[in-house]
């Protein structure tokens, strides 16, 4: 047994023990991982590699910090009601289409974060009452807003997991926003059709009605949604009219959006909007400070190289069952970090664009999955079920939907680039 795949088992086992035994959360646990890994390769502690590690993600914690900011004001000046609201007198008539839309505004929140919490926690619980009244089963809802928080997590114009990936193999974020784009959607609308079809067959529209009734009346001027439209025009802009926009850079973006947001509605506290915004994401820039020094420590040792290595050399059957495991990790991040460089190597001769969009989607997939049932668990709260497996063993059938159209992504990765990029 070589010494990489011995550092590597290690780091493996000290990250399970400390998740499932010890019940420290993922970022401890993967901090830990890496420490026990520098040991085990004869390393020491190395304090630089591991505080460079542990800054290797700045960027994506900076953009988490700050769209979770901009996304708590939005809440706060009730831009984000005005919105549902606004959906429903639209397409209260129509339930197909108004499960579309509603499976799109839960993923909204995580397309600009790249958190699939913050779909549940925001429009997620905007949209549950309104599905309930459509007349939804309570675990379907909890099911779909789940599933709806998974595909804003892979969805552009924001993706952590595949900065993530691509910081395990020097890729930059560039050229992403088209491949997860083709990745999320389409399968996000089959998901929403899925649902509709399968928990909604007798639908009355007066229910909408009377529930839109029964919303607070409060008027949501077209002032309270310039800061949004700020946030995704600029954005576009950067990128398509770079010539002629000064470059700020996503976070920068997020901020002037949050102070604009403020300009909007009296008494939004932006220090209370900032408190608890950073409150809910600490737990994933932990995360993301632990994946850091976990990824160093590979770099470090050799395990990184010896993971290509390995990869390149796995059947061909092999190759995708190692992406079909990707799900049973139980976090989209974990699980981009460990499988999800090498296999980017595995795939070499595959378009890299559009095989890591689809290995996003699989990772994406492990925060739906236990131990943990993060999403699961958030939207059990939602819908107020107690037992969040009751809400994955509903989400079954998505789940393995979605792995199919991953692993088919993967499979014709090439021929999809030839055709979209």
């Amino acid at each position: 047994m070589s010494i990489e795949l011995i550092i590597l088992l290690s780091m493996l086992a000290t990250f399970a023990v400390s998740v499932f035994i010890v019940k420290l959360p993922a970022g401890v646990s993967l901090m830990m991982a890496a420490v026990i890994g520098a040991l085990v390769g004869g390393q020491g502690i190395p304090v630089r590699h591991l505080v460079e590690g542990g800054f290797g993600f700045f960027e994506a914690i900076l953009i988490i910090s700050t769209a979770m900011i901009f996304m708590k004001v939005m809440e706060y000046t009730g831009a984000l009601a005005g919105m549902s609201k606004g959906i429903l007198k639209i397409f209260y008539k129509k339930p197909t289409l108004l499960i579309i839309v509603l499976v799109l505004f839960t993923m909204f929140p995580g397309m600009l974060t790249g958190l699939s919490s913050t779909c549940i926690l925001t429009t997620g619980a905007l949209s549950a009452p309104i599905l309930l009244a459509m007349g939804m089963p309570r675990l379907a809802v909890g099911s779909l807003i789940a599933m709806s928080a998974v595909f804003g997590e892979v969805a552009p114009p924001i993706s952590i997991p595949v900065m993530i990936i691509g910081g395990g193999c020097d890729m930059p974020y560039i050229g992403f926003g088209i491949p997860l784009l083709i990745t999320a959607l389409p399968v996000a609308l089959m998901v929403a059709l899925y649902f509709r079809y399968r928990f909604l067959h007798n639908y009355d529209p007066e229910n909408i009605r009377r529930y839109l009734d029964q919303l607070n009346q409060e008027k949501h001027g077209v002032r309270l949604y310039i800061p949004l439209l700020f946030v995704v025009l600029y954005m576009v802009g950067e990128i398509s009219f770079h010539e002629y926009l000064p470059h700020l850079g996503v976070p920068l973006i997020f901020m002037i959006g949050a102070l604009m947001g403020l300009l909007t509605k009296k008494g939004t506290s932006l220090i209370r909007a900032s408190r608890e915004a950073i409150r809910n994401a600490m737990p994933v820039m932990a995360i993301l400070v632990g994946v850091g020094m976990f990824l160093q420590v590979l770099a470090l040792t050799g395990v990184r190289g010896y993971l290509a290595v390995v990869a390149l050399d796995l059947p061909v059957g092999l190759r995708y069952l190692a992406a079909g495991i990707m799900p049973f990790l139980g976090s989209a991040y974990g699980s981009a970090s460990i499988i999800g460089v090498p296999l980017v190597y595995v795939f070499i001769g595959k378009s890299t664009l559009v095989v890591t969009s689809a290995l996003v989607l699989m990772a994406a997939l492990g925060d739906l999955m236990p131990p943990p049932t993060l999403l699961c668990a958030y939207a059990g709260q939602i819908v107020e079920e107690k037992n969040h497996f009751k809400i994955l063993r509903v989400s079954l059938i998505p789940i393995a939907f979605s792995m199919l159209i991953g692993i088919l992504i993967i499979i014709f990765a090439q021929e999809i680039a030839n055709f979209i990029l």
